[in-house]
C-alpha cells in the first residue's frame, strides 16, 4: 500500500484498502477555527450531539486573531463558552495557525489522522500524517462520533531527480511544481515525493511544500519523515513514534520524474497560484506593498531569511512590508533572535501569529489597483483584497520590498525604485478602473422559488444525455429538467432569478458538467436540497454556482412561487412572504472564495 493508504487502513476495520474504497476511519485531532467553529458548535447543540473525546478535541483562533471584527468576536465567544461547558481546548487568538499548532502541540504526528475546517489542513502531509479540511457538519461528526467516512484517494509519485540549485527555495520548489502539473492534472490524488535532496529537507520546507497541494488540486502531498520530523514530532508527542513508510510494492495510478536540478526562483502572476513563471519574467515590476507569513511561509526559517535580507537595510519609500509569524511560539522565538528588531529597525510592519492576509480583514490586505509581493499560497482575485499579488519565496518578498519592485535577494540595487507623480496618476486610473470590474458578487439572494418535492432528481432529469453533444452554455437552458416528469416546460416558464428548491439526492447520477451550467444559462440563481450528489455538488462549486443544502423545510412553510431569500455567508433562508427562517448549510470558505472569484479558474 501507498502511504495514504497505509495510514487509512490503520484507522479503519480493514487490514488493506485501495483506491475508490469508502470507509470509516478513527480521527486522532478534531479541530475547528474560529471559522466554521460556530456552526460546529450549533450542530452539536442543535441534534444534542456529546463529546467522544476531548483529549483529542480542539479549538484553533487563527483567521482573526485580533479579534477585531464584531461578528468573529462574538463567534469566538460562543465557541469559548461551549468549550468551558465540555472542557475542550481552546488555542485563542494569542497561538496561531491551528494547522501548526497541531503539529508543535503532538495532537499530529507521522501516521496519525487529522481533521479541521482548513481547507490547507493537508498541511500535516509534512510529517507523513493524513489531514483533511472539511465542512462544520463533518467536523461534527468527528467531534461526537470520532469518526468520519472518506473515499480512499489515489496516489501519484513524484521523484524529484538531481541536485536542487542553491539559490531555489521550498516556495520555488512547489511553484516550480504548480508550473509543471497546474492546477488539475494531480486532481483528488495522494502525492508522495521522493529523491535524494527530498531526504535533507527540514521540517519548515516540507510544511511549504505540503501546504500548496491545495492549490495543486491534491488532496495531500505527503513525505516520508526523516529524523529531523521524528524527533520533532516526538518530543511534541512526549512518546516514541514509528514512520508510515510506503511499502516497496505500492501501487501508484502515476509516477513522475522531475528534474530538480533545473528548478529556478519563481513568481505566481496574479490571478492564479499555477500561473508560476521564472522569476525573470515579473522582474522590475513595481511593487506598493509586500507580505510575509500564511500557513505556508510564516515559520522560523522563513523568518530568519527575510531578516537575513533586512539586516542593515530599509524599505523602499511608498513600500509597506508586513510580518505575520505563523505561531506565537515563532514569534517569542523571533524576539530572543533579535529578528524583531531587524525587522523594525527596516521599517517593517510585524502582527501577531495568525492567518493575516489569507483572511479578510486582517493583516497584509491591499486596495484596488495595489501591487503586492506575497509569501501567501493564493492570489486569487479578491482574496487578499483587490488589488493584484504576486506569489514568491520570503526571501524574495523581503528583497523586492527593500528594492521596491520584483527582485531576487542576490539582486537588490543600491538606491530603491521611486514612484514619479505620473506612475502615481496612472496607478490611481487603474485603481478606479480595477474597482470597478471587481465588485465582488453578491453574497445574498432573493427570488421566487420552484418547490420541486422530490429525492433522487438525476442528471438525466435535469439534462439528458441525448444533449450531451451540446457544449455552447447559451443552449443548454432551453433543455433543463425536460426529462423530469412534471416539469418539462420548466425552461420555458423559468425566469432569470428564480431558485430551485427539492430534496434529497439531488443530481446523482453522471459526472456531466451541463447538469449545471443549463441552471446558469437559465439565469436560476441557485438550488437549495437536502442533498446533492457528490460529483454534482463539486461541479457546482468549481463553476461557481450556488448551491446549499439544508436539514428540513418544515418551519419555513414553503410553497411553490414563494419568495425567498439566501444568505452564502450565514446560511439563513428566509421565507419573505412569512418572514420565518431556517438555518442551511452556510458556504464553507473554499465555496465563498471560488464563488467570488467567479470559479475555480
Amino acid at each position: 500500500m501507498t502511504i495514504i493508504e497505509k495510514i487509512i487502513a490503520k484507522h479503519s476495520k480493514f487490514d488493506t484498502v485501495k483506491p475508490g474504497d469508502i470507509v470509516d476511519i478513527e480521527i486522532d485531532a478534531r479541530a475547528a477555527r474560529d471559522f466554521g467553529g460556530p456552526n460546529v458548535v450549533k450542530h452539536i447543540e442543535k441534534n444534542n450531539l456529546t463529546i467522544d473525546d476531548v483529549s483529542k478535541t480542539l479549538f484553533t483562533f487563527d483567521t482573526n486573531p485580533t479579534g477585531s471584527d464584531q461578528k468573529y468576536a462574538m463567534n469566538q465567544q460562543i465557541i469559548r463558552i461551549f468549550a468551558r461547558k465540555h472542557g475542550i481546548k481552546v488555542f485563542d487568538i494569542n497561538n496561531g495557525i491551528g494547522t501548526h499548532t497541531l503539529i508543535s502541540e503532538g495532537y499530529s504526528y507521522p501516521g496519525s489522522t487529522s481533521l479541521t475546517t482548513d481547507s490547507h489542513a493537508n498541511i500535516l502531509g509534512a510529517i507523513g500524517s493524513f489531514g483533511q479540511g472539511m465542512g462544520d457538519k463533518d467536523i461534527a461528526a468527528a467531534f461526537h462520533s470520532g469518526r468520519v467516512w472518506f473515499k480512499v484517494p489515489k496516489s501519484a509519485k513524484i521523484n524529484l531527480i538531481g541536485k536542487r540549485p542553491a539559490n531555489v527555495t521550498a516556495k520555488d520548489i512547489v511553484l516550480n511544481l504548480l508550473n509543471r502539473f497546474g492546477a488539475n492534472s494531480l486532481l483528488s490524488y495522494s502525492v508522495e515525493i521522493y529523491g535524494e535532496e527530498v531526504d535533507k529537507f527540514t521540517l519548515d520546507e516540507r510544511i511549504t511544500i505540503s501546504s500548496m497541494g491545495t492549490e495543486m488540486g491534491t488532496i495531500i502531498i505527503l513525505f516520508t519523515p526523516n529524523q529531523e520530523v521524528m524527533d520533532y514530532c516526538e518530543a511534541a508527542t512526549g512518546r516514541k513514534l514509528e514512520a508510515m513508510k510506503a511499502d516497496t510494492d505500492a501501487e501508484y495510478v502515476e509516477e513522475f520524474d522531475v528534474d530538480l536540478s533545473g528548478f529556478v526562483p519563481m513568481v505566481s502572476l496574479p490571478g492564479k497560484p499555477h500561473d508560476a513563471v521564472n522569476i525573470l519574467e515579473a522582474k522590475k515590476t513595481k511593487i506598493d506593498s509586500a507580505f510575509v507569513g500564511s500557513c505556508t511561509n510564516g515559520r522560523m526559517e522563513d523568518l530568519r531569511a527575510v531578516a537575513n535580507v533586512l539586516k542593515g537595510k530599509t524599505i523602499a519609500p511608498g513600500v509597506v512590508l508586513k510580518i505575520v509569524p505563523t505561531t506565537n511560539a515563532i514569534w517569542d522565538q523571533c524576539l530572543d533572535e533579535g529578528l524583531i528588531k531587524i525587522f523594525k529597525d527596516a521599517g517593517a510592519m510585524v502582527s501577531n501569529a495568525g492567518c493575516a492576509g489569507c483572511a479578510a480583514g486582517q493583516v497584509g490586505q491591499n486596495g484596488p489597483g495595489e501591487i503586492t509581493i506575497s509569501s501567501g499560497n493564493r492570489n486569487f482575485p479578491g482574496k487578499q483584497g483587490k488589488g493584484s499579488v504576486y506569489l514568491a519565496s520570503p526571501a524574495t518578498v523581503a528583497a523586492s520590498a527593500v528594492a521596491g519592485y520584483i527582485t531576487t535577494y542576490d539582486d537588490i540595487p543600491d538606491e530603491p525604485a521611486v514612484f514619479t507623480m505620473e506612475e502615481h496618476e496612472e496607478k490611481l486610473k487603474k485603481a478606479e478602473e480595477a474597482e470597478k470590474h471587481l465588485e465582488q458578487k453578491k453574497s445574498i439572494i432573493e427570488g421566487r422559488v420552484w418547490y420541486i418535492k422530490e429525492d433522487n432528481i438525476d442528471t438525466d432529469m435535469i439534462f439528458h444525455n441525448r444533449y450531451l453533444t451540446i457544449t455552447d452554455i447559451n443552449e443548454m437552458g432551453q433543455y433543463t429538467f425536460d426529462n423530469l416528469e412534471g416539469y418539462e416546460d420548466f425552461a420555458k416558464k423559468a425566469k432569470p432569478g428564480d431558485i430551485v428548491v427539492t430534496q434529497k439526492n439531488f443530481g446523482s447520477g453522471s459526472s456531466r458538467q451541463q447538469a449545471v451550467d443549463c441552471f446558469k444559462s437559465l439565469g436560476v440563481q441557485a438550488i437549495l436540497a437536502e442533498s446533492f450528489g457528490a460529483i454534482y455538488e463539486r461541479n457546482a462549486i468549481n463553476a461557481a454556482f450556488p448551491i446549499m443544502a439544508y436539514d428540513s423545510m418544515e418551519e419555513l412553510e414553503l410553497k411553490d412561487g414563494d419568495k425567498i431569500r439566501v444568505n452564502f455567508e450565514t446560511g439563513e433562508i428566509t421565507n419573505l412572504e412569512n418572514n420565518k427562517s431556517i438555518s442551511g448549510e452556510a458556504f464553507s470558505e473554499v465555496q465563498l472564495e471560488i464563488f467570488q472569484n467567479g470559479g475555480l479558474f
